[in-house]
């Protein structure tokens, strides 16, 4: 199944030098066009981790393991139309993606995540993706805990700061 994720997961993971861990999990993830408008603006804001995204992204980086995509088709852009406001173009385009095509979303905004369950869209987030690793056994439960609590430091709201009660 192929995997969309939104900037909030992303920028968790680049925040803490952790993109890698996305790739070793997933091979290939998928953002949308406003996803990296989004990227883009947080550069231009001073975000330097934004700069490691920047360089894993297909086709502007020839190696890059994360692939730029576009809403593709008439349903697309009505479900995208259809979000409330409070839903950025990020989260919207991603959402819209995900349903049509059946794609897992990775996303941590709140808004985000009661709409794709809403509408039947397979989800996950920073904390869903640290326990897969520790399931998968890409990490250790501490080094993951670890990297959760930098996480919270860079200003992940999340609502565990443990991930033992997931697993």
């Amino acid at each position: 199944m192929s995997t969309i994720v939104n900037t909030t997961v992303i920028s968790n993971f680049a925040s803490i030098g952790q993109l890698e861990l996305l790739r070793r999990l997933y091979g290939k993830l998928y953002i949308s066009v406003e996803v990296y408008e989004e990227i883009q603006m947080g550069l231009e804001e001073g975000y330097l981790f934004y700069i490691a995204v920047d360089q894993q992204i297909s086709p502007i980086s020839k190696a890059g393991w994360i692939h730029l995509t576009s809403m593709a088709n008439e349903q697309e852009f009505r479900l995208f139309g259809e979000f409330p406001a409070r839903l950025h173009r990020g989260e919207a385009s991603s959402l819209a993606i995900a349903h049509h095509r059946r794609w897992l979303l990775l996303t941590d905004d709140l808004d985000a995540r009661a709409a794709a369950t809403r509408l039947g869209v397979r989800i996950s987030g920073s904390l869903g993706c640290l326990v897969l690793a520790v399931e998968r056994k890409l990490c250790s439960l501490e080094q993951a805990n670890s990297w959760l609590n930098q996480m919270i430091r860079e200003g992940y709201r999340a609502p565990v700061n443990d991930l033992t009660s997931l697993l």
